[in-house]
This record gives C-alpha cells, sequence and structure tokens, in this order.
C-alpha cells in the first residue's frame, strides 16, 4: 500500500506514545520526517502547509511510517504517498458538493439555513475510531468532551476544519490497517501564514482547539505520555527584592505562574497569599519570562496600583536575546493582537478583529546571529513582546527559548527578562524605581 513506508532503523522505539500537544520529536519521527520532506520537495506546494508524521508497528514487528497533511494540499485531498481524509468531502458527484452547487443557487435566507444543515451532516459523517476499535462520530465527541453546559452552549457543534488536521488522519489510518502507533510528530513546510507565526521546518504540537476533543477521544486505548499539565511544576519559589507595608517587589523565576492556572495553581499569587493573607499580583508575568514582579500587599495599595498600570504610567523595561538582528537600531512595533480560538493561548495578526498593542524597542548589542534588546511595552496584551520580536510584520527576530514563536532550544527557557519597573508608591506617593542586574550572562554573554 504506497500509503505505508517502511523504516529501516535501530533506533529504540519510545516507551509510551506521544502526547500530541506538547512534546520534543523523536529521533524516529526525525527520520521519518526527512523522507517525507523529499516527496514535499517532488510536489513544491506553493503555501506553506502542516505535515506530519506518524511511526508505526505492524503485526509482524516492522517499523513504518505514515505522512499526512493538514486540509487540502494544492487543493487535492488524494496525494497517494499521504494518508486519506477521514471523510472525503470533495467528489465532485458527492452529496456535499452536490448539495453545495444547489446552495449556491439558493435565495440569500434559504442558502443560510441550508449551509447550515449541510455542515452539521458533514460532521456526522466523520466517524473516528480509537485504539480499542470503538467508534463516534464527530459531533458525539465533540460534544462529549465539551460536557459543561456553559461550555456546550458556547460551543455547540465544532468548527469547520475540525478532523482534516494530520493527527486526526494518521491515527484513523493506523487503526483502519491495524498498526500501532508508535509515535507522532508535526512540522510546518513552506512560508508562514500572514496572521501567525510559523517557521519553516520547525516542529509544533496539535492545535488544541479542533484537535483536542478530537484525539482525546482516539487515543483512549493507548499508553501515552503524561500532559505536562498535569504532572505538576516544581514549586518554585519567588526573591523578595523589596517589602514594606503596601506593596512586594519580586523576582519571579522563569517556570513559576504569575497566577493559577486550570491545573497547576502553585504560582507567585499562591506563595503571596500564605505570607499575607490580602495579597494581589497587581499585572501577570509570562511563565517562562523571569524577572520584576509587583504584588499589592492590600486592597487599597492594589487599587492604587491597578489604576497606575490602566492610565499607563507605570514604566515597565524588558531585555531579550532574539536572533538575528533587527532592520533598525531604534523603533515602534505597532501590532493588532487576537487570541487564536483554536490555539489558545498562541496570538495572531489580525488587522480587522485584533486589539492594538504597542511596543517601544533599541537594539543595545548585536553579536554574531544573536541580539540583545531593549524593550519598553506601552500596552499589555497577552505574549505582546514575543509576538513583536517574532512576527514578520514586527522585528522577524524570534526570542531565543521561544517555542511558541520562534525555535527550540536545547536547555534554555524563554530569554526574555522584566528587568526595570518604575511607579508611584500608593501611599507615599513618591516614585519608585527597581532595575535587576541582566539576567542571561550564563546564556549569551552580553553586556549593557
Amino acid at each position: 500500500m504506497t500509503q505505508i513506508h517502511p523504516l529501516h532503523s535501530d533506533l529504540a522505539q519510545p516507551d509510551r506514545f506521544t502526547y500530541p500537544f506538547c512534546y520534543e520529536p523523536h529521533p524516529l519521527c526525525l527520520l521519518a520526517a526527512e523522507e517525507v520532506k523529499m516527496e514535499i520537495a517532488r510536489i513544491q506546494p506553493s503555501e506553506g502547509k502542516m505535515f506530519g508524521v506518524l511511526v508505526v508497528e505492524d503485526s509482524d514487528g516492522s517499523l513504518a511510517f505514515l505522512a499526512a497533511y493538514s486540509g487540502l494540499l494544492e487543493g487535492r485531498n488524494d496525494w497517494s504517498y499521504f494518508v486519506p481524509p477521514v471523510y472525503d468531502a470533495q467528489q465532485p458527484d458527492g452529496y456535499f458538493k452536490t448539495r453545495e452547487r444547489e446552495i449556491s443557487l439558493a435565495s440569500p435566507l434559504d442558502a443560510k439555513k441550508m449551509s447550515q444543515d449541510l455542515q452539521t451532516w458533514l460532521f456526522h459523517q466523520y466517524v473516528f475510531l480509537n485504539a480499542r476499535g470503538e467508534t463516534k462520530d464527530l459531533v458525539d465527541v465533540w460534544q462529549d468532551y465539551h460536557c459543561a453546559p456553559r461550555i456546550r452552549r458556547k460551543y455547540p457543534l465544532p468548527p469547520g476544519g475540525t478532523g482534516d488536521c494530520c493527527a486526526p488522519k494518521l491515527l484513523q489510518f493506523a487503526y483502519q490497517h491495524h498498526l500501532r502507533p508508535v509515535c507522532m510528530a508535526e512540522f510546518w513546510w513552506g512560508p508562514s501564514p500572514k496572521s501567525m507565526v510559523r517557521h519553516h521546518g520547525e516542529f509544533y504540537p496539535a492545535c488544541r482547539g479542533k484537535c483536542k476533543p478530537v484525539l482525546t477521544w482516539m487515543l483512549q486505548g493507548l499508553d501515552v505520555d503524561a500532559s505536562p499539565d498535569e504532572c505538576g511544576f516544581p514549586h518554585l519559589v519567588p526573591e523578595v527584592v523589596y517589602e514594606d507595608h503596601s506593596l512586594v517587589v519580586f523576582n519571579k523565576p522563569a517556570g513559576l505562574l504569575s497566577i493559577p492556572g486550570r491545573q497547576e495553581k502553585w504560582s507567585v499569587a499562591a506563595w503571596s497569599q500564605q505570607k499575607w493573607a490580602d495579597s494581589q499580583p497587581v499585572h501577570r508575568l509570562d511563565m517562562w519570562a523571569q524577572g520584576i514582579m509587583l504584588v499589592a500587599k492590600t486592597a487599597e495599595a492594589y487599587y492604587a496600583l491597578q489604576k497606575q498600570f490602566l492610565e499607563q504610567t507605570v514604566r515597565k523595561k524588558y531585555l531579550a536575546i532574539v536572533e538575528g538582528v533587527p532592520a533598525k537600531e531604534h523603533g515602534i512595533v505597532d501590532l493588532p493582537l487576537l487570541c487564536d480560538p483554536i490555539n489558545r493561548p498562541r496570538q495572531v495578526v489580525d488587522y480587522e478583529r485584533g486589539k492594538r498593542s504597542i511596543s517601544e524597542y533599541r537594539v543595545l548589542r548585536s553579536e554574531g546571529d544573536y541580539s540583545l534588546l531593549a524593550l519598553w511595552p506601552h500596552t499589555g496584551r497577552t505574549h505582546q513582546l514575543r509576538m513583536h520580536c517574532a512576527h514578520p510584520d514586527g522585528l522577524g527576530c524570534p526570542i531565543v527559548g521561544d517555542e511558541l514563536y520562534g525555535h527550540r532550544a536545547e536547555g534554555l527557557t524563554l530569554c526574555l527578562q522584566s528587568q526595570a519597573i518604575s511607579f508611584v508608591h500608593p501611599t507615599t506617593e513618591k516614585r519608585m524605581r527597581f532595575e535587576l542586574p541582566y539576567a542571561f550572562d550564563d546564556i549569551i554573554h552580553f553586556h549593557q
């Protein structure tokens, strides 16, 4: 069968199957991906696309791999090298395409209702297997996953394209042909889309919005790596830089949440409240960023400091090591950011619906392939500095260690430091400023 490709290797298999939403590609997947890249080069796609590989074992214990692409490739879903879709809606004389032609001739009012009915019909055609051999259609998969009434009302049906990503296609084909999944990985090939940041050849996790409900079902019966979100994080402790009766200034280490998350509760807020019951963080700092963070010890101090943040009178300075050298030594990045609803917390650039985000930057020093930047955010959007550095409409220079918008860096976390903060004390009304030493000397020896 042309979709099953032999994989000759003495590499050891992983103990468990890949957790698809956070992983390091297994060497077997890297080997398979190199072969897939040769097929992509033969096709020469005109746009960037996510591709996936699934290493499998047959009944004789022989290794092979499967390959897939997300959605359509050059307008087609029938490339013989790749596994087929879970359901083929592209047949010219099939029900879906026939009905689409009828809708195009209907009145606008009728067309809307017909389109909704056709989309629901299509969702029911996607019937997914899991490792136990059980089946469930997409509507049931989606609604069983989003079972809480409030969430069910918000997301009654999946978004269009759910089930057409790489991972569901690969697992479906493996189950149908009695192949045991060993490990899986997905990578981007080609130019980045304009809205989001994707790097040619970089490996990425499966999208959570569309794929997590589907894969939660399809992986049942497999021994899968644990989700890092459910393993807990080490209980890191912030360093107190300054404390008085109203506030505390912390130096937060990388890897510590600012406030409790969905699974992990340990955070700067949790640690602070153990010492000062009424304390509250006045702002947030990305989990993987390190540096200055401000916590109010009283409600009065909290509201006074919050007011300064809202009025943008608090001044914050960050340092970042980035890949490459920005085109200009100094400037402003101004981009409209929007949370990607199918891949939270990842941000995208959306010029129609995005919220304005502004940062000032200055190149402090460049050495070889890296630059040290000072960054002054004028707004406080999620992942603002990370997007402003990485996106091609910004600096096009991702922060070193940024796995969401840049590249994996072995042994490194995000090279972003909240280095300085200036604000008016809520009680004394005196302007205060705190600054930390440069944090990355052990990584790249930049000096200000």
